[in-house]
């Protein structure tokens, strides 16, 4: 009985250390750059994009002072808004493919 608490002890803690994991994870930023730093990409550290940065000079190197701040930020936008919706509909992909290997139950640890 006794071998049998500490087992179900053992599975919680690991349950709880799991949760920690995905928590820390979620609340990553990770930093990828290319063209010299002009183009800058923050993920957590579950691979979720959250923000893309750009300079002028990755949008018209030829002539970066014609590219307004405001040009910058509607690109930006647009480029994060794409990436969100793809990483949704994978996501959902994903959680689908997950229940049919699984028959829909739910496995600690498993979770994206």
């Amino acid at each position: 009985m006794m071998n049998m608490m500490n087992m179900m002890k053992q599975a919680q803690n690991i349950q709880k250390k799991l949760v920690d994991a995905q928590s820390e994870l979620t609340n990553m930023n990770i930093e990828g750059t290319a063209g010299n730093g002009s183009v800058k990409v923050v993920c957590d550290g579950k691979g979720q994009f959250k923000s893309i940065k750009l300079s002028a000079e990755a949008i018209n190197p030829e002539n970066p002072a014609s590219i307004t701040s405001d040009d910058i930020e509607m690109l930006e936008d647009l480029i994060t808004s794409a990436m969100k919706s793809a990483t949704e509909k994978s996501k959902a992909e994903m959680e689908s493919k997950m229940k049919s290997v699984t028959g829909g139950v739910s496995i600690p640890g498993l979770t994206l």
